[in-house]
């Protein structure tokens, strides 16, 4: 199974936000490829049948970027398909949904402290899909929405595709969102209730990944000047060019 057809969201059981970076436009009249790049929520409740479709895939490469502690919770299991396993952590450590819930706001403020702390990492991320042995990959986060989303905001950043189009990408993680939530009041059911009531831990608002844009044109000159800051060279940038768009 390949996603060349042209599928952005892939259904498998284990996952509610594994999509597929492929078929966005850049600025220079080409696309990104299907089926090279993906984006996901936590990837240790897979099912064998989506591990089978991850095999068909071709999965070479997966980025971790959860916490240690998220890690040793759950992992991809390596054991069952075999992945060059990443772990690049961009944060130490991650709020209780009552954080969130106390202090509105606090989503957004954490992806202008990435940017802040973990830019190394980002660039390391960036370097390592721009050899074309480790694709095609997936990076994810728990939810696959902010941590991740800084990560492919980035990326398609320096790939040359319009702030609208990154903006917009950011946004579909709305609806997997809806589910996750239902999907951890049922699997912590003491925690219900604070799930339930942490809105902007669960939100996906276009506001927040732009703030995140913003900030790093007005510190760095540019996306790109950030990108450069994180260690990312032209070199890598041409590679991931050259790799990840097609006409």
């Amino acid at each position: 199974m390949t996603s060349s057809s042209g599928t952005r969201k892939l259904a498998l059981e284990g996952t509610v936000n594994f999509r597929d970076l492929g078929g966005y436009p850049t600025n220079d009249g080409r696309h990104t490829a299907w089926g090279k790049i993906f984006r996901a929520d936590g990837l240790h409740h897979l099912s064998d049948t989506d591990l089978e479709v991850l095999e068909g895939l071709g999965l070479s490469t997966v980025i971790d970027l959860r916490t240690a502690d998220e890690v040793a919770a759950g992992a991809f299991p390596v054991d069952k398909l075999q992945v060059n396993f990443h772990h690049i952590p961009l944060m130490r450590s991650v709020g209780a949904p009552d954080d969130f819930t106390l202090t509105p706001g606090m989503l957004a403020a954490t992806y202008l402290e990435m940017a802040d702390t973990a830019a190394s990492e980002m660039g390391s991320i960036l370097a390592l899909l721009s050899d074309g042995a480790n694709l095609p990959a997936v990076f994810h986060c728990t939810a696959g929405k902010d941590r991740t989303g800084v990560t492919a905001a980035l990326l398609l950043s320096v790939l040359g595709c319009p702030r609208e189009v990154v903006v917009a990408d950011y946004t579909l993680s709305h609806d997997a969102m809806m589910h996750l939530r239902e999907r951890l009041a049922t699997r912590y059911p003491s925690a219900r209730e604070m799930i339930m009531a942490a809105d902007d831990m669960f939100a996906a608002y276009a506001s927040s990944i732009e703030g995140f844009l913003d900030y790093l044109a007005e510190h760095h000159g540019s996306v790109l000047g950030f990108a450069h800051h994180a260690g990312v060279t032209d070199a890598h940038i041409e590679a991931l060019k050259d790799l990840l768009l097609v006409d």
